[in-house]
């Protein structure tokens, strides 16, 4: 079986319940369509969770876009000379990721041995910026949030990363007749007009699985592309 989740943002206790729930196994494939970094308690034992896990593939989300711009600077000493040298772009980077939610991730990060962090910061730099799958005739994009500066004869490569990680798209609009973009990124909570939020939205072969897991009331979500069935954790 095929699953998507995405947004797991350290929810690691979620992230475990709902491999249960949907009895994952070695036969089995996961995409985690990114963010599963920032906010919640242990975003960094889930990279290591998942380190283990070679059926799982990663797609890259903002936040780890964020992460990997800064992880770099912040694993080596900061002295008064490693400051005099921070230039506005790293400055604003850093900046921009802890107004996002980053204390966890820095926390955990800080805890493992130098090995280890450059570890995680080679295997997130191997996640993958989109996927396309055929299955059972249905084809689908896997991206994190969207394709900003959309065209339909624009080659999917051509897409700046910038572009596939902070977009919320027009889901009174597809992108494609023929093929479903699957995305996370934008709540389900924040949709406009959506009468059941928390839960995966689909509209227009759109399909959001960013069910809020670190809003109140939200929940972490997996949705299997061969059943088309949706799961949830508590």
């Amino acid at each position: 079986m095929i699953y998507v989740m995405s947004d797991i943002h350290g929810e690691y206790d979620k992230f475990i319940e709902l491999l249960k729930k949907i009895n994952f196994n070695d036969s089995d494939t996961l995409y985690i369509l990114g963010d599963i970094f920032d906010r919640g308690k242990h975003p960094i034992k889930i990279i290591l969770k998942i380190m283990t896990m070679p059926n799982v593939i990663c797609i890259v989300g903002n936040h780890e876009l964020m992460g990997m711009r800064c992880l770099p600077f912040l694993m080596g000493e900061i002295t008064d000379e490693s400051i005099e040298k921070l230039d506005e772009k790293i400055l604003n980077d850093i900046l921009t990721w802890q107004y996002s939610g980053f204390s966890s991730t820095i926390k955990e990060f800080a805890e493992l041995d130098v090995e280890t962090q450059q570890a995680v910061i080679d295997y997130i730099g191997e996640f993958l910026t989109y996927e396309q799958l055929k299955l059972n005739g249905q084809k689908y994009l896997l991206v994190h949030a969207g394709l900003r500066n959309f065209s339909p004869d624009r080659p999917l490569e051509d897409y700046y990363i910038d572009e596939l990680v902070w977009e919320r798209p027009d889901y009174n609009k597809p992108y494609f007749d023929d093929i479903i973009t699957i995305t996370g990124h934008t709540p389900t909570q924040i949709i406009h007009g959506n009468t059941n939020p928390g839960f995966i939205f689909r509209k227009n072969n759109h399909i959001d699985i960013d069910c809020g897991v670190c809003f109140e009331g939200g929940r972490l979500a997996a949705l299997c592309l061969d059943t088309n069935e949706e799961f949830y954790s508590s």
